[in-house]
Protein backbone atom coordinates (compact mmCIF):
# COMPACT_ATOMS: atom_id res chain seq x y z
CA UNK A 1 0.00 0.00 0.00
CA UNK A 2 2.70 2.62 0.84
CA UNK A 3 4.53 2.02 -2.38
CA UNK A 4 1.32 3.10 -3.96
CA UNK A 5 1.41 6.20 -1.92
CA UNK A 6 5.05 7.06 -2.20
CA UNK A 7 7.80 6.34 -4.45
CA UNK A 8 9.47 2.21 -3.54
CA UNK A 9 13.34 3.58 -4.47
CA UNK A 10 12.67 7.20 -2.10
CA UNK A 11 11.57 5.46 0.51
CA UNK A 12 14.68 4.83 2.36
CA UNK A 13 15.96 8.34 2.31
CA UNK A 14 13.38 10.69 1.41
CA UNK A 15 9.91 9.82 3.24
CA UNK A 16 10.60 10.31 7.10
CA UNK A 17 12.48 14.13 5.61
CA UNK A 18 8.65 14.65 3.64
CA UNK A 19 6.98 13.03 6.64
CA UNK A 20 7.77 15.77 8.77
CA UNK A 21 7.81 18.73 6.62
CA UNK A 22 3.95 17.96 5.94
CA UNK A 23 3.17 17.27 9.30
CA UNK A 24 4.78 20.61 10.27
CA UNK A 25 3.17 22.55 7.51
CA UNK A 26 0.44 21.37 8.93
CA UNK A 27 0.33 22.23 12.09
CA UNK A 28 1.50 25.51 11.53
CA UNK A 29 -1.31 26.19 9.59
CA UNK A 30 -3.85 25.06 12.31
CA UNK A 31 -2.45 27.44 15.09
CA UNK A 32 -2.51 30.24 12.73
CA UNK A 33 -5.58 32.02 11.36
CA UNK A 34 -4.54 34.13 8.45
CA UNK A 35 -6.07 36.84 6.58
CA UNK A 36 -7.84 34.62 4.24
CA UNK A 37 -9.03 32.26 7.39
CA UNK A 38 -8.79 28.60 8.22
CA UNK A 39 -10.93 27.06 4.95
CA UNK A 40 -8.77 28.89 2.72
CA UNK A 41 -5.29 28.15 4.36
CA UNK A 42 -6.19 24.59 4.10
CA UNK A 43 -7.43 24.56 0.32
CA UNK A 44 -4.05 25.85 -0.35
CA UNK A 45 -2.28 23.00 1.61
CA UNK A 46 -4.69 20.73 -0.46
CA UNK A 47 -3.12 22.58 -3.50
CA UNK A 48 0.20 21.81 -2.01
CA UNK A 49 0.25 18.36 -1.15
CA UNK A 50 -1.50 18.28 -4.36
CA UNK A 51 1.79 19.74 -6.83
CA UNK A 52 3.93 17.61 -3.81
CA UNK A 53 2.33 14.46 -5.09
CA UNK A 54 2.73 15.19 -8.54
CA UNK A 55 6.27 16.12 -8.46
CA UNK A 56 7.09 12.72 -6.61
CA UNK A 57 6.20 10.57 -9.33
CA UNK A 58 6.99 12.64 -12.26
CA UNK A 59 10.24 13.47 -13.70
CA UNK A 60 9.03 15.43 -17.41
CA UNK A 61 7.03 18.61 -18.34
CA UNK A 62 4.56 17.76 -15.32
CA UNK A 63 7.37 18.06 -12.53
CA UNK A 64 8.52 21.96 -13.77
CA UNK A 65 5.04 22.51 -13.97
CA UNK A 66 3.62 21.28 -10.29
CA UNK A 67 6.89 22.57 -8.66
CA UNK A 68 5.86 26.62 -10.48
CA UNK A 69 2.38 26.03 -8.92
CA UNK A 70 3.41 24.82 -5.92
CA UNK A 71 6.31 27.56 -5.35
CA UNK A 72 3.00 30.44 -6.14
CA UNK A 73 0.99 28.59 -3.43
CA UNK A 74 4.04 28.69 -0.69
CA UNK A 75 4.24 32.43 -1.76
CA UNK A 76 0.54 32.92 -0.88
CA UNK A 77 0.89 30.85 2.34
CA UNK A 78 4.17 33.52 3.36
CA UNK A 79 1.96 36.30 2.74
CA UNK A 80 -0.88 35.28 4.23
CA UNK A 81 0.12 33.15 7.03
CA UNK A 82 3.77 33.61 8.26
CA UNK A 83 6.95 34.21 5.97
CA UNK A 84 8.70 31.53 6.75
CA UNK A 85 6.18 29.04 5.15
CA UNK A 86 9.01 29.84 2.33
CA UNK A 87 11.37 27.52 3.55
CA UNK A 88 8.83 24.64 2.37
CA UNK A 89 10.72 25.56 -0.81
CA UNK A 90 13.54 23.48 -0.20
CA UNK A 91 11.07 20.12 -0.85
CA UNK A 92 10.66 21.35 -4.36
CA UNK A 93 14.39 22.45 -4.76
CA UNK A 94 14.97 18.38 -4.20
CA UNK A 95 12.42 17.09 -5.97
CA UNK A 96 13.88 19.41 -9.13
CA UNK A 97 17.05 18.08 -9.05
CA UNK A 98 15.41 14.85 -10.30
CA UNK A 99 14.17 15.93 -13.16
CA UNK A 100 15.25 14.35 -16.44
CA UNK A 101 15.74 17.27 -18.47
CA UNK A 102 17.13 20.80 -18.06
CA UNK A 103 14.63 22.71 -19.44
CA UNK A 104 11.95 21.37 -16.76
CA UNK A 105 14.95 22.23 -14.23
CA UNK A 106 15.41 25.80 -15.67
CA UNK A 107 11.66 25.96 -15.46
CA UNK A 108 11.26 24.86 -11.86
CA UNK A 109 14.57 27.20 -10.47
CA UNK A 110 12.60 30.14 -11.93
CA UNK A 111 9.03 29.09 -10.15
CA UNK A 112 11.56 29.72 -6.89
CA UNK A 113 12.67 32.66 -7.61
CA UNK A 114 9.41 34.15 -8.80
CA UNK A 115 8.22 33.35 -5.11
CA UNK A 116 10.70 34.73 -3.34
CA UNK A 117 10.29 38.19 -6.08
CA UNK A 118 6.63 37.86 -5.53
CA UNK A 119 6.96 37.79 -1.87
CA UNK A 120 8.78 40.55 -1.46
CA UNK A 121 6.65 42.76 -3.81
CA UNK A 122 3.53 41.63 -1.47
CA UNK A 123 4.97 42.34 1.77
CA UNK A 124 8.49 45.10 1.63
CA UNK A 125 8.56 48.70 0.22
CA UNK A 126 10.59 47.30 -2.44
CA UNK A 127 12.20 44.14 -3.61
CA UNK A 128 15.73 45.61 -2.36
CA UNK A 129 14.25 45.51 0.98
CA UNK A 130 14.11 41.57 0.66
CA UNK A 131 18.04 41.40 0.05
CA UNK A 132 18.82 42.45 3.85
CA UNK A 133 16.80 40.03 5.36
CA UNK A 134 17.32 36.19 5.74
CA UNK A 135 14.88 35.08 2.87
CA UNK A 136 17.47 36.20 0.26
CA UNK A 137 20.29 33.88 0.80
CA UNK A 138 17.89 31.01 1.62
CA UNK A 139 16.96 32.09 -1.54
CA UNK A 140 19.78 31.37 -3.88
CA UNK A 141 20.29 28.54 -1.88
CA UNK A 142 16.85 26.98 -3.11
CA UNK A 143 17.95 27.77 -6.26
CA UNK A 144 21.25 26.01 -6.53
CA UNK A 145 20.12 23.18 -5.00
CA UNK A 146 18.38 21.59 -7.87
CA UNK A 147 21.22 22.53 -9.64
CA UNK A 148 23.46 20.60 -7.28
CA UNK A 149 21.10 17.78 -7.46
CA UNK A 150 21.07 17.13 -10.89
CA UNK A 151 24.47 17.74 -11.52
CA UNK A 152 25.23 15.32 -8.95
CA UNK A 153 22.80 12.21 -10.19
CA UNK A 154 23.78 12.85 -14.03
CA UNK A 155 27.67 12.18 -12.69
CA UNK A 156 26.31 8.80 -11.04
CA UNK A 157 24.70 7.93 -14.24
CA UNK A 158 27.61 8.60 -15.70
CA UNK A 159 30.10 6.90 -12.88
CA UNK A 160 27.26 3.41 -13.36
CA UNK A 161 27.90 3.57 -16.87
CA UNK A 162 31.38 3.33 -16.63
CA UNK A 163 31.75 1.03 -14.25
CA UNK A 164 29.13 -1.68 -16.73
CA UNK A 165 31.25 -1.03 -19.59
CA UNK A 166 34.83 -1.52 -17.07
CA UNK A 167 33.15 -4.67 -16.23
CA UNK A 168 32.24 -5.39 -19.73
CA UNK A 169 35.87 -5.29 -20.99
CA UNK A 170 37.12 -7.06 -17.94
CA UNK A 171 35.15 -9.87 -19.53
CA UNK A 172 36.39 -9.09 -23.01
CA UNK A 173 39.56 -9.44 -22.00
CA UNK A 174 38.59 -12.92 -20.26
CA UNK A 175 37.15 -13.79 -23.40
CA UNK A 176 41.06 -12.90 -25.61
CA UNK A 177 42.73 -14.68 -22.95
CA UNK A 178 40.26 -17.41 -22.78
CA UNK A 179 41.22 -17.69 -26.55
CA UNK A 180 44.27 -17.44 -26.38
CA UNK A 181 44.97 -20.55 -24.64
CA UNK A 182 43.09 -22.57 -26.75
CA UNK A 183 44.66 -21.42 -29.42
CA UNK A 184 48.00 -22.04 -27.98
CA UNK A 185 47.78 -25.66 -25.79
CA UNK A 186 44.36 -27.15 -27.00
CA UNK A 187 44.79 -26.09 -30.60
CA UNK A 188 48.03 -27.60 -30.99
CA UNK A 189 47.67 -30.41 -28.99
CA UNK A 190 44.22 -31.55 -31.77
CA UNK A 191 46.46 -30.44 -34.49
CA UNK A 192 48.45 -33.88 -33.25
CA UNK A 193 46.01 -35.34 -32.89
CA UNK A 194 45.07 -35.07 -36.88
CA UNK A 195 48.53 -35.48 -37.53
CA UNK A 196 48.46 -39.10 -36.28
CA UNK A 197 45.49 -40.11 -37.02
CA UNK A 198 46.45 -39.44 -40.80
CA UNK A 199 49.36 -41.67 -40.51
CA UNK A 200 47.57 -44.02 -38.82
CA UNK A 201 45.08 -44.45 -41.91
CA UNK A 202 48.08 -45.04 -44.15
CA UNK A 203 50.16 -47.36 -42.02
CA UNK A 204 46.85 -49.63 -40.91
CA UNK A 205 47.49 -51.70 -43.99
CA UNK A 206 51.52 -51.39 -43.69
CA UNK A 207 52.65 -51.88 -40.76
CA UNK A 208 49.79 -52.63 -37.93
CA UNK A 209 52.28 -52.67 -35.33
CA UNK A 210 53.16 -49.39 -36.17
CA UNK A 211 49.59 -48.64 -36.27
CA UNK A 212 48.68 -49.99 -32.95
CA UNK A 213 51.49 -47.55 -31.29
CA UNK A 214 50.28 -44.49 -33.23
CA UNK A 215 46.78 -45.31 -31.95
CA UNK A 216 48.04 -45.25 -28.51
CA UNK A 217 49.77 -41.83 -28.90
CA UNK A 218 46.50 -40.49 -30.24
CA UNK A 219 44.75 -42.06 -26.87
CA UNK A 220 47.19 -40.44 -24.76
CA UNK A 221 47.34 -37.17 -27.00
CA UNK A 222 43.29 -36.87 -26.21
CA UNK A 223 43.48 -37.35 -22.64
CA UNK A 224 46.27 -34.69 -22.46
CA UNK A 225 43.77 -32.71 -24.62
CA UNK A 226 41.17 -33.61 -22.14
CA UNK A 227 43.08 -32.16 -19.18
CA UNK A 228 43.87 -29.15 -20.78
CA UNK A 229 39.92 -28.70 -21.50
CA UNK A 230 39.43 -29.40 -17.96
CA UNK A 231 42.48 -27.15 -16.91
CA UNK A 232 41.15 -24.18 -18.84
CA UNK A 233 37.21 -24.26 -17.60
CA UNK A 234 38.54 -24.36 -14.02
CA UNK A 235 40.25 -21.04 -14.72
CA UNK A 236 37.14 -19.70 -16.15
CA UNK A 237 34.95 -20.29 -12.80
CA UNK A 238 34.39 -18.00 -9.87
CA UNK A 239 37.48 -18.24 -7.27
CA UNK A 240 36.71 -16.68 -3.99
CA UNK A 241 39.13 -15.22 -1.96
CA UNK A 242 38.27 -17.53 1.05
CA UNK A 243 38.91 -20.41 -0.80
CA UNK A 244 42.12 -19.20 -2.47
CA UNK A 245 43.12 -18.29 1.27
CA UNK A 246 42.44 -22.02 2.26
CA UNK A 247 44.22 -23.13 -0.71
CA UNK A 248 47.48 -20.61 -0.33
CA UNK A 249 47.86 -22.12 3.32
CA UNK A 250 48.08 -25.42 1.56
CA UNK A 251 51.13 -23.98 -0.19
CA UNK A 252 52.82 -22.00 2.08
CA UNK A 253 52.77 -25.24 4.66
CA UNK A 254 54.57 -27.28 1.98
CA UNK A 255 56.86 -24.38 1.35
CA UNK A 256 57.65 -24.29 5.41
CA UNK A 257 56.53 -20.79 5.63
CA UNK A 258 53.90 -19.79 8.18
CA UNK A 259 51.23 -17.34 7.82
CA UNK A 260 49.10 -15.34 9.57
CA UNK A 261 45.49 -13.94 8.98
CA UNK A 262 44.40 -10.99 10.20
CA UNK A 263 40.41 -10.09 8.65
CA UNK A 264 38.12 -6.82 9.61
CA UNK A 265 34.50 -7.42 10.40
CA UNK A 266 31.67 -6.93 8.24
CA UNK A 267 33.61 -6.39 4.72
CA UNK A 268 31.78 -5.55 2.02
CA UNK A 269 30.89 -7.63 -0.38
CA UNK A 270 32.63 -7.73 -3.67
CA UNK A 271 31.25 -8.25 -7.20
CA UNK A 272 32.36 -12.53 -8.84
CA UNK A 273 34.27 -10.77 -11.38
CA UNK A 274 36.04 -8.37 -9.01
CA UNK A 275 36.58 -10.95 -6.28
CA UNK A 276 37.77 -13.61 -8.44
CA UNK A 277 40.37 -11.50 -10.21
CA UNK A 278 41.36 -10.47 -6.60
CA UNK A 279 41.81 -13.88 -5.97
CA UNK A 280 43.89 -14.81 -8.75
CA UNK A 281 46.25 -11.70 -8.27
CA UNK A 282 46.46 -12.94 -4.73
CA UNK A 283 47.90 -16.32 -5.69
CA UNK A 284 49.99 -14.57 -8.19
CA UNK A 285 51.34 -12.72 -5.01
CA UNK A 286 52.21 -16.02 -3.13
CA UNK A 287 53.40 -17.55 -6.12
CA UNK A 288 56.07 -15.05 -6.25
CA UNK A 289 56.63 -15.26 -2.01
CA UNK A 290 57.31 -19.10 -2.35
CA UNK A 291 59.67 -18.90 -5.57
CA UNK A 292 61.99 -15.70 -4.79
CA UNK A 293 61.41 -14.23 -1.45
CA UNK A 294 62.72 -17.22 0.85
CA UNK A 295 60.45 -16.03 3.92
CA UNK A 296 59.26 -17.78 7.32
CA UNK A 297 56.53 -15.82 7.91
CA UNK A 298 53.81 -13.98 5.84
CA UNK A 299 50.72 -12.35 7.03
CA UNK A 300 47.42 -11.07 5.50
CA UNK A 301 45.74 -8.69 6.23
CA UNK A 302 41.92 -7.67 4.72
CA UNK A 303 40.37 -4.56 5.71
CA UNK A 304 38.13 -1.36 4.11
CA UNK A 305 40.38 2.32 4.39
CA UNK A 306 38.66 4.69 1.90
CA UNK A 307 36.07 3.38 0.04
CA UNK A 308 38.10 0.47 -1.15
CA UNK A 309 38.65 -3.09 -0.83
CA UNK A 310 42.20 -4.15 0.74
CA UNK A 311 43.95 -6.98 0.22
CA UNK A 312 48.16 -6.88 2.10
CA UNK A 313 50.54 -9.73 1.89
CA UNK A 314 53.42 -9.12 3.69
CA UNK A 315 56.61 -11.24 4.07
CA UNK A 316 59.37 -11.65 6.16
CA UNK A 317 62.04 -12.43 3.38
CA UNK A 318 64.65 -10.96 1.36
CA UNK A 319 62.63 -8.22 -0.24
CA UNK A 320 63.45 -9.28 -3.73
CA UNK A 321 59.63 -9.43 -5.25
CA UNK A 322 59.99 -6.84 -7.89
CA UNK A 323 58.29 -6.69 -11.23
CA UNK A 324 60.14 -8.71 -13.93
CA UNK A 325 59.51 -11.24 -16.54
CA UNK A 326 57.91 -14.87 -15.34
CA UNK A 327 57.48 -13.49 -12.28
CA UNK A 328 53.26 -12.50 -12.57
CA UNK A 329 53.81 -8.98 -11.12
CA UNK A 330 52.55 -7.72 -14.49
CA UNK A 331 49.45 -9.75 -14.85
CA UNK A 332 48.67 -9.08 -10.82
CA UNK A 333 48.68 -5.27 -11.40
CA UNK A 334 46.61 -5.71 -15.46
CA UNK A 335 43.78 -7.82 -13.27
CA UNK A 336 43.56 -5.13 -10.60
CA UNK A 337 43.90 -2.49 -12.91
CA UNK A 338 40.64 -3.54 -15.10
CA UNK A 339 38.91 -3.31 -11.40
CA UNK A 340 40.53 0.30 -11.14
CA UNK A 341 42.21 -0.42 -8.62
CA UNK A 342 46.04 -0.51 -8.11
CA UNK A 343 48.91 -2.61 -6.62
CA UNK A 344 51.46 -1.14 -4.23
CA UNK A 345 54.14 -2.86 -3.69
CA UNK A 346 57.34 -1.77 -1.27
CA UNK A 347 59.85 -2.93 1.00
CA UNK A 348 58.91 -3.93 4.40
CA UNK A 349 61.26 -1.76 7.14
CA UNK A 350 61.85 -5.65 9.33
CA UNK A 351 62.97 -7.18 6.55
CA UNK A 352 60.64 -8.65 3.15
CA UNK A 353 58.46 -7.50 1.31
CA UNK A 354 54.49 -5.36 0.77
CA UNK A 355 52.32 -6.53 -1.59
CA UNK A 356 48.91 -4.02 -1.02
CA UNK A 357 45.95 -4.90 -3.61
CA UNK A 358 43.20 -2.26 -3.62
CA UNK A 359 40.05 -2.53 -5.06
CA UNK A 360 37.06 0.00 -5.47
CA UNK A 361 33.54 -0.88 -3.20
CA UNK A 362 30.54 -0.80 -5.83
CA UNK A 363 27.43 -0.49 -4.41
CA UNK A 364 24.18 -0.88 -6.31
CA UNK A 365 26.91 -0.30 -9.92
CA UNK A 366 28.26 2.73 -8.16
CA UNK A 367 31.19 3.27 -6.97
CA UNK A 368 31.34 3.66 -3.01
CA UNK A 369 32.93 7.45 -1.57
CA UNK A 370 35.40 7.50 1.39
CA UNK A 371 33.46 8.20 4.67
Amino acid sequence: MLKKLYPHDQIQKYLLIDMIAIVVLIYKVSITNGAIGYPGQFLLVILYLLCFYICLWHKDWRLSAASFAGCLILMLLAVYVDKWMLLFGFIFADLLGRAERKLDLGIGIIGIAVMYILFGLLTADSLFAMIKTLHFPFMIVQMLLPLVIFISTKANVLQEELDTANAQLILEKERQRIARDLHDTLGQTLTMIKLKSELTKRLIEKDADKAKQELDDILNTSRLALKQVRELVSEMKFVSIEEEIGQTQKVLQTAGIAMIHNKQEKLPLLSNVAETMLALSIREAITNIVKHSNAKRCTFTQFEKNGEYCFQVMDDGNGQIREGKGNGIQSMKERIEMLQGEVEIHSNPHGGSVITLRVPIHVNGRRRLSD
